[in-house]
């Protein structure tokens, strides 16, 4: 639980914390559609290199962010699997009993999860290690402004978006706590079948549930405290802009977009 990357912040020093935010949130858009233009081998190795060279410009330990995959990992082997005995082709691997396996389910399991991974990458350096939560606040409220015209609330969104990341890992911390309180009660969490495990999970659900109940209304009675009022007439200390490095890296990320559209063309190896 400790491994979840989302709304964890890393401070350093680098091109991409000094981006702005707002670019940052289009930048992971556009990274995401990116990663699922990818069709071949070819692609996806530029994808990879890609991930690498986020890596070396967040100037973020990898470790810490290949810690991040960790709570994920049943998810990508599930995903993987799924791609692996699912997939058809022409090209038969393995054959027993009803199930086959082909070279294009292999690819398909491979690719899929090279995918999830650079997704996670991705969108994790992009917004959350690299991004204050304030400043992702503000951008997520300055990109659907225009949507105020049809009277949709974009700082109350912007805040909940916020408020909800910014909890994440306290969330965790107050689970990990009340679960060492349980277990010196005598509680034991990893023994025993489905149901079992289930039924242990009863006393960490309620007092977290209530602890969060708690918590949420602490947080709405300081910002009406503070004299919060929503976005209407509300000033920012620092106010953000764009300047000609987030557009370099604007055009840099359509350049990496046509190259993959290219590079799928080449069709080398096998194609999704």
């Amino acid at each position: 639980m400790k491994n979840i990357a989302f709304g964890q912040y890393y401070p350093a020093h680098s091109p991409l914390h000094a981006m702005d935010a707002r670019m940052k949130v289009i930048l992971s858009v556009l990274y995401i559609v990116a990663a699922f233009l990818c069709k071949n081998v070819l692609a996806f190795g530029a994808l990879l290199v890609s991930a690498a060279v986020l890596l070396i410009l967040s100037r973020i330990p990898a470790r810490i962010v290949l810690r991040s995959l960790r709570p994920l990992f049943f998810i990508m082997l599930f995903t993987a699997v799924l791609n692996l005995f699912f997939a058809t082709g022409t090209s038969v691997l393995v054959s027993f009993w009803r199930i086959t396996i082909y070279v294009e389910g292999v690819y398909s399991a491979v690719f899929m999860l090279v995918r999830i991974i650079v997704l996670i990458f991705g969108t994790s350096i992009f917004l959350t290690y690299t991004t204050t939560p304030i400043a992702l606040t503000d951008a997520i409220e300055s990109l659907l402004s225009p949507l105020r015209l049809i009277r949709f609330p974009a700082h109350e969104f912007a805040m909940m978006m916020s408020i909800a990341l910014r909890f994440i890992p306290t969330l965790m911390e107050e689970t990990s706590k009340i679960m060492n309180a349980q277990k010196a009660r005598g509680v034991d969490f990893s023994s025993g079948g489905l149901v079992k495990r289930a039924k242990a999970l009863v006393p960490i659900l309620i007092p977290l549930i209530v602890s969060s109940v708690r918590r949420a209304d602490e947080l709405a009675m300081a910002m009406e405290c503070r004299c919060y009022r929503g976005g209407k007439g509300r000033t920012k200390m620092k106010v953000s802009h764009l300047r000609i490095g987030d557009f370099a890296a604007l055009a840099c990320m359509i350049a990496f977009g046509a190259t993959l559209l290219y590079l799928n063309h080449r069709g080398i190896g096998y194609t999704m």
